[in-house]
Order: structure tokens, then sequence, then C-alpha cells
């Protein structure tokens, strides 16, 4: 019995079911209860039949909810004694974030926006974590409105502004960690230096300021899982400094940097939780709360996104060799913006051809062709994927990309008037 997921999803019921949360339904979505594959092949037959609707061979995502929950059941097993917050700037979909507020965890928020969303779902301000050092002073005052106190600094203007506009916030230091190892190092932007922690609590005890923790950060996609037992070194340090000078911490934040579901070979989240769990158990006793901020681990696996091809253009090569560049009706501007913001690098897998469903299984002898595949839009930079081996496609086929939920349609944008791509939703939990 998976009580805890059955107080999220109503289960059994085909063909859709409804997620919910005790205090507030979305009773305008649907979940289907069926594999991603059969969604998309529903999808497409759907609009076989619909052949004139318009719009109707727009691009469109798949997200799996039961992958979601399957990724925190993961999650509490490995790291049983890490609170996670999810990072909704990785993927702020209303679903995944009703779900999760519906499983009880926290939430990492980083503007007022985000903080509103998780509130109007019912969630407690005790439950949010405002972890943006620099902050927009009205979005200060709006986190006081309601009563949202955790919040992260790392400078001591920071402090000045929050003592002016929220006196009574629990501020935890975010310092700076190593974070060279990491695809996106955060620790350009964010993150107080070791030798500048003892004048920053010193002002912050001046100020009559409540510091009640430490943070960090090892940077988004995090290539040494090293990088999170040093970070904790660093931490343990910070406390150490803090509880010199009068304070009492009773909270330590280790920010994200976890890998995703769909990663199974080198640095994978079983690697990272074997290193950090027990290096916090052996410097942090067990009244120190600990938080952590996962974004991609949770939804990254839990979405796909299917593209059609609307047009080809066949080139050869200097050996006269034939290649063909496909363009797909999602791209940079749109979901795939991963790929600039986000270091990704997506994998096209042909969906369907000529009207029959593949989902990647070609034929041992099928030849394939080198080709580049671009987004809609009528800029040079939108292309998503610059040489891969496909068979040859046509206008009307299909293209998949599985793993594309993080940090992809949350910052879509609209540019050449092309719209943002549709979720179907389904949960594959059982």
């Amino acid at each position: 019995m998976h009580t805890e997921l059955e107080t999220a999803v109503l289960l059994n019921q085909a063909p859709q079911t409804k997620l919910f949360n005790s205090k507030q339904p979305l009773q305008d979505k649907l979940v289907y209860t069926r594999s991603v594959k059969q969604v998309i092949k529903e999808k497409l037959e759907a609009m076989s039949t619909q052949k004139w609707e318009l719009d109707q061979e727009n691009a469109f995502f798949v997200g799996d909810l039961g992958e979601v929950y399957r990724q925190h059941l993961r999650w509490k097993s490995l790291l049983p004694r890490i609170e996670p917050f999810f990072a909704v700037k990785s993927n702020p979909d209303p679903m995944v974030v009703k779900l999760l507020a519906s499983l009880g965890i926290g939430f990492d928020c980083a503007s007022k926006s985000e903080i509103q969303q998780v509130l109007s779902v019912g969630v407690e301000p005790s439950r949010i974590i405002y972890a943006n050092p620099c902050k927009q002073a009205s979005f200060i005052r709006f986190a006081a409105q309601h009563n949202v106190a955790r919040m992260t600094f790392d400078n001591a203007e920071e402090l000045f502004k929050i003592k002016k506009l929220y006196p009574d916030a629990e501020l935890i230091l975010r310092i700076l960690t190593d974070d060279s190892k990491s695809l996106c190092q955060l620790g350009l932007k964010f993150g107080a230096p070791l030798d500048t922690i003892n004048n920053l609590l010193q002002t912050a005890k001046d100020l009559n300021l409540n510091v009640v923790g430490v943070s960090f950060h090892v940077g988004s996609g995090c290539l040494d899982e090293n990088a999170f037992a040093d970070a904790v070194v660093r931490a343990r340090w910070a406390f150490d400094q803090g509880e010199a000078l009068g304070f009492k911490f009773n909270i330590l934040d280790i920010g994200g940097g976890f890998p995703s579901g769909n990663v199974t070979e080198g640095i994978t989240f079983e690697k990272i939780a074997a290193i950090v769990g027990p290096a916090i158990d052996a410097m942090f006793p067990s009244n120190i709360r600990v938080i952590a901020e996962p974004g991609r681990y949770y939804v990254a696996s839990a979405f796909t996104v299917c593209t059609h091809v609307i047009g080809r253009r066949t080139v050869t090569n200097e050996e006269n060799e034939t290649q063909y560049m496909y363009y797909v009706n999602d791209g940079m501007y749109g979901s795939f913006n991963c790929i600039l913001f986000d270091h990704q690098q997506v994998q096209p897998k042909v969906l369907s051809r000529d009207g029959n469903l593949m989902f990647d299984e070609m034929k041992e002898d099928e030849r394939t062709f080198t080709s580049s595949i671009w987004g809609p839009t009528c800029d040079s930079i939108d292309c998503l994927s610059k040489e891969a081996k496909l068979p040859a496609l046509d206008n009307g086929d299909w293209i998949y990309w599985e793993n594309m939920g993080a940090y992809t349609i949350c910052a879509a944008s609209k540019f050449n008037g092309f719209k943002q791509s549709e979720v179907i939703y389904t949960n594959t939990f059982e």
C-alpha cells in the first residue's frame, strides 16, 4: 500500500484521474495512469483523426508524476536525515508543485512569484526557504507579510536591507564552496568567502539579527561527489564561528547540484549520498536540522518532449555524402533553452516515420545519415543537435527527447511567435 502517494494521486481510475491536495484540489488537470509511450501513442493517433484541427501538430511534453514520486522515495531511502526543499526554479509546473506539496516536502523559492505559487497550493510558510542571497526590497516585504521567515544572505548590504524591512527574519549565511567541478558555477555570483564570515556574523550580531544556520551550493550539474564533503567541512567551520559569537545555529542547508534519475554512470546520486550523508552525521549532531534544495533531481527524468518535423533540407558534404537538416517545432528559444543556459546535451530519438511508431527501434541494417536538428525560429543559434546519426526522415515525422524536465519549459519564451509546448500528465507509479 503506497498510502503517501495515494494522498496525492487517485490511482486506478481509467482512463484519467485527478491530482489533488486535500486543501485545494486542481480540478482542471487530468492525469493518465498509462506508460509514457502509451500516452504518446494515443496523442499521435488522436492527431491523425483530427487532421484539419488548428495547431494539432504542435510539440508537446509528457510529464510522468510517478517518476517524480519514485525520485522522492529514492531520496528518503538514501538520505533519510536530509529534508528536501524542491527548487521551484528548475520546473515550476503546477502539477509537480501540487504533487510535492501533497507529499509534505519543503520548497526553495527565489522570488515573490515562486513564493506566491507555493503558498497558493496550501504550503505553510515554515516549509519555504527564500534562498536568494540578494532580494528585491518589495519581495522581502512580501515575505514578511506572509511569514516566510527563513532566507539566505551572503553580504553586509543585504543584512542592512533585511534589518530595515524584516528584522525578525531567520537568516541563513550562504558560504562560498569549491564549485570548479560543476557545469554551472554559482560561486561566481553567490557565497561569502570564508575570510569574510567573521565580519558578516559580527555585523548581524551588531544589528541584532537572528542568524540560525549556514547554507552552501556546490554548483548545478556537479561532477565531483567529493565537493559535497568539502563543503560540509567548510559549513562546520562556519558553524563554529557563529557559535563563538553567541549564535545558536540549528539548521544546515546543503543546497542543490544532485544528478537526475537518468544518470546511472559517473557521478550518480548514490555516490553523492554515500559521501554527504556520513560526512554530515560525523560533523553535525542530530539536533541540527539538515535540508537540501534538489531541483533537477526530482524532475529531469520525468519529462519527455515530442517534436514534429516541419521541414527537411538535403545537403552534401565535401565527400559528396548526403546529409540532412531537420527543422522541428520546438527549439532553443522554447523548451531546449537548457542547451544554452544549463549546458545540456540533448539526445534525439526517432518517434515515428511515415505514420509508424518506432520509439527509437530500427532494423539492424537501417541506413543512417549525419543530420543536424534545428528549432523553428529564424535565428541560426536555434540548433538542437549539430551532428546526430538518424535514418532518413521527412516532413510529418516525429522526434522525441527524454530527460527534459529540468530548466526547459520553465525558461521557454514565445520568440518569433511560437507557442510554448503543452504538458500531458501521466502517473506510472505502481
